[in-house]
């Protein structure tokens, strides 16, 4: 089962491995997102900033095939975007939490600042509002395990994305 989703852009560091995969008590952290599946320097480096942790880094297929094999594991996800969490959930993996931790910009892109760490395009806050209806209308954000939750679609609401 997986424990816990989270989507945050930086992927894997201090925060992810030290504290959060504690908090979850998994055994390893996914990875999910195809592009970085497929990149040799990633899939390297990602393993050092876990500092010693179990790390896959997987497509979302990948990652939806570990969780059926190993559904009596604590899983702990990191989808790289929002879309990577929605094809999760879109496959019917159950998720016991959700959390945004972090996403920074994105040059190019329309974004605006949601909280200190997270930025969002109208296109983002699309794919979270469904996100949260596919976990009960509920979705959090936070930073660090310590610190409380946060209502994100209400902070979407008042940086006028949803």
């Amino acid at each position: 089962m997986i424990k816990h989703l989270r989507i945050d852009n930086r992927l894997i560091h201090g925060q992810v491995a030290v504290a959060w995969l504690k908090y979850i008590s998994a055994k390893a952290i996914i990875v999910c997102n195809d592009k970085v599946a497929l990149d040799p320097i990633q899939k390297m480096a990602l393993p050092l900033a876990a500092r010693g942790s179990n790390v896959l880094v997987l497509s979302i297929a990948d990652t939806l095939k570990y969780e059926k094999e190993h559904q009596d594991e604590n899983i702990f996800v990191i989808a790289k975007f929002p879309q990577d969490a929605l094809a999760v959930l879109n496959a019917g993996v159950k998720v016991q939490e959700i959390n945004v931790g972090n996403a920074a910009p994105i040059a190019g892109t329309k974004y605006v600042m949601v909280t200190k760490s997270i930025a969002a395009t109208k296109e983002d806050a699309a794919v979270y509002q469904q996100i949260a209806e596919k976990n009960g209308g509920k979705l959090t954000s936070q930073i660090m395990p310590q610190n409380e939750t946060s209502d994100f679609l209400a902070a979407l609401k008042k940086a006028k994305l949803l």
